[in-house]
Parts: C-alpha cells; sequence; structure tokens
C-alpha cells in the first residue's frame, strides 16, 4: 500500500516526476484512497496496454448506464467498428494532403505574432493551429473556435475528477454537432461530418449518439494533445540551450527533437484501464473488476527502456516512447498531431530566434494529471 499525492495540486502538476520515480520502484502500487492500482514501469504499461482481452478500456457498466461508451472507453467487438469507420477518414494520404494548409495556416498566424518580437505561444499558434485544422477536416465554421476552445478546455479540466462543467460543455458541443450532422444528411460536402453521416446512412449502424460522441471526442483530443506537444516543446527548448541549437543548425533534426518532447513531456500523462479477470502483475494480484492508471509518462522515463532517461536528447534513437498509447487504442491522430507540430516549429524557426519566457510567474497548468501542458506561454524572440 502506498500514498499518492493530490493529483490536482497545482505543486503535483507542475512536477509530477518524484512520483514517477518512486512509483517504478515499487510498482505495481495499490493506492486505498483512490481506489484503484497503478503501473509506473515500461515494461508492466506496454504489457497492459497490449493486453486487450486482460485490460479493458472504460471504468465499467456504471459509466454505460445512461449513455453509449466513446470510442477511446469501448472494447471489441465495438471499438473494432468505431475506430474501423473513423480510420477511414484519417489514411496517411489524407494527412498528406493536409501539409500545405497547415503550413498556409501556420504561417499566417506566426506572420502576425512575429511582427511583434513576442507573443503568448498557446493564443498565437499552439492552439489556433490544430483547432483550424481539425475544425476544417469535420468540416465546421473556423470562425468558432474560441467557442470550441472553451468546450474543450471545460471538457478536459473535468478529467480526472478537477471540475464538474465537462457535462454541460459536452452536451452545448453535441447540439451543437446534432444541427451540423441534420445539415450534412440533408446536403453532404467533402468533409469528415458528411462521410460519417453517410457511412451510418450505408448499414454501418453508427447511431446518432455515437456520431455525437465521435466528433466531440475528435474535436477535443485533436486540439488539446498537439496544442501541449507545441508548447511542452518550446519548454523544453528553452531548458534545453545546447539542444534547441543543435535544431536550429539542423532542421531536419525537428522530427526526432519531436519524439524526445513527447517521451520526457507526454501532453497525456496517463490512461486507464480495469482488470476483466484476476490478473497477477509483477508479483501482485489484481482483482476482476478493480481500475488502474498505467503512467505513459513514468514508463517514458524508464531507465530499462532509455539510457540517461533524464537527458534531454534530440537526436535519441531509438526513441520507443508510448505517449500515443499501444494496442487497439493507439491514438488515431498520431500522424496528424506530429506533422502539426513539425510544420509548426518549422516555420517558427523560419521566423524567430533566441526564445526566452517574458514572466517570472509560475506558468498556468492543463487542470489535469491526466495531460501535461500550459494554458498560457508569454515568450519573446529575436526576429529572423
Amino acid at each position: 500500500m502506498a500514498q499518492a499525492p493530490n493529483l490536482q495540486d497545482p505543486a503535483f502538476l507542475e512536477n509530477p516526476f518524484p512520483f514517477y520515480e518512486m512509483g517504478r520502484q515499487m510498482s505495481p502500487l495499490f493506492i486505498p484512497a483512490a481506489g484503484m492500482w497503478m503501473a509506473f514501469r515500461y515494461s508492466e504499461c506496454v504489457g497492459i496496454l497490449k493486453d486487450n482481452e486482460s485490460w479493458l478500456s472504460g471504468i465499467g457498466p456504471a459509466e454505460t448506464a445512461d449513455a453509449e461508451p466513446t470510442m477511446l472507453s469501448s472494447n471489441p467487438p465495438r471499438h473494432t467498428r468505431l475506430r474501423g469507420l473513423v480510420n477511414q477518414a484519417f489514411t496517411p494520404r489524407m494527412i498528406e494532403q493536409l501539409e500545405p494548409r497547415l503550413r498556409q495556416i501556420a504561417g499566417e498566424l506566426l506572420d502576425e505574432a512575429a511582427k511583434r518580437g513576442e507573443c503568448d505561444l498557446v493564443e498565437a499558434l499552439a492552439y489556433p493551429l490544430p483547432v483550424i485544422a481539425i475544425a476544417e477536416i469535420l468540416g465546421v465554421d473556423p470562425a468558432r473556435r474560441q467557442q470550441f476552445k472553451d468546450w474543450s478546455d471545460r471538457i478536459v479540466a473535468s478529467l480526472g475528477g478537477g471540475g464538474a462543467e465537462g457535462p454541460a460543455a459536452s452536451g452545448e458541443m453535441r447540439e451543437y454537432f446534432g444541427e451540423l450532422c441534420a445539415e450534412r444528411r440533408a446536403r453532404p460536402r467533402n468533409d469528415l461530418i458528411s462521410g460519417l453521416v453517410q457511412a451510418e446512412m450505408e448499414g454501418d449502424r453508427l447511431s446518432l449518439e455515437e456520431l455525437l460522441q465521435m466528433l466531440v471526442l475528435l474535436l477535443v483530443a485533436g486540439n488539446e494533445t498537439t496544442t501541449n506537444l507545441i508548447g511542452n516543446a518550446m519548454l523544453e527548448f528553452m531548458a534545453h540551450p545546447t539542444e534547441l541549437a543543435k535544431v536550429e543548425a539542423d532542421r531536419s533534426l525537428i522530427p526526432s527533437a519531436l519524439e524526445e518532447v513527447l517521451r520526457v513531456s507526454s501532453p497525456v500523462q496517463a490512461t486507464v484501464r480495469r482488470a476483466a479477470r484476476d490478473i497477477d502483475v509483477s508479483g501482485q494480484r489484481i482483482d476482476e473488476g478493480q481500475r488502474l492508471v498505467v503512467w505513459l509518462a513514468a514508463a517514458n522515463r524508464d531507465p530499462e527502456q532509455f539510457p540517461d532517461p533524464l537527458t534531454f536528447d534530440v537526436a535519441r534513437t531509438p526513441n520507443r516512447h508510448i505517449s500515443f498509447g499501444m494496442g487497439i487504442h493507439f491514438c488515431l491522430g498520431a500522424p496528424l498531431a506530429r506533422l502539426e507540430a513539425k510544420i509548426a516549429w518549422e516555420e517558427l524557426l523560419k521566423r524567430a530566434t533566441n526564445f526566452r519566457l517574458v514572466t517570472d510567474a509560475p506558468l498556468p497548468r492543463v487542470p489535469t494529471f491526466i495531460m501535461r501542458g500550459v494554458t498560457s506561454l508569454p515568450v519573446a524572440f529575436d526576429p529572423r
């Protein structure tokens, strides 16, 4: 038995890494106050994520009393059907075709900031780039992005038990998407909502409820993780100027540098599974139905897997981090997130150098232990 820190405490959100270090020594841990187990080691976390027969997604039957589970919290065969449907839209070809448009959006956002020599990176680039992109993919009006941000922030704040605004925001978002779905059913366009509505009509039995949940999930997951990745990269680069200098000298290092950001500052820190049967993990018996937190961020710093795990190395190879998960729930949007972050940093480094924080105050953190990121990042820089 062990005591966990207060997972909502701003001090924990700022620096959870000592807890992860302790957890890896004792993993898996049962935390009585939380009523759940926690896994921290790379081998354990990978084994759990790969074994979708023994470890189920979602909280359990109580969760689905009023609504069907989302793709994220469902299991086969339901998960297989939902994932297969949305996979049709997230093809490598579709992602590739987005590159020119993403570069145009990033350039327009940064040209404005570059003139001033300073900006809030979240407000200027890290938030609007992915939200405009996912809005265009879905076929919704990018002019509503402030509304999307409000909905998204409220839903994310409620993850892991912090804040009660999530259900209300989700309800408002679903109402909006419900109207759009009805419109696309009558007048289809070349966008993802039309594709999903048509798939429903072609006998795939995607219910309106499933459709709405899918759209809310895509919008929230498509925005928050990429926003955090772009912002976390700035924080890591400023903390490791020698490594940033390597990237500035050789821009081909941007993709591997971002993989290292994903490893040391995972936008998604943890996910939760539920034991489908009594099961042994590293000598500890976990009973059927018990929940377990899979600490992705702790696994990503496991010295058994990563030599010198505390060293930030933009050329680290191999780098088999699990920030996008693993197994059947591997992040559907990973290729899009990687592309958006790569373009954001390519366009940023074309225009700016010598990045520095313009505040001594603690940066406001995303208010849930499930995710790691800042909601504001005021930086100054020298135009190139």
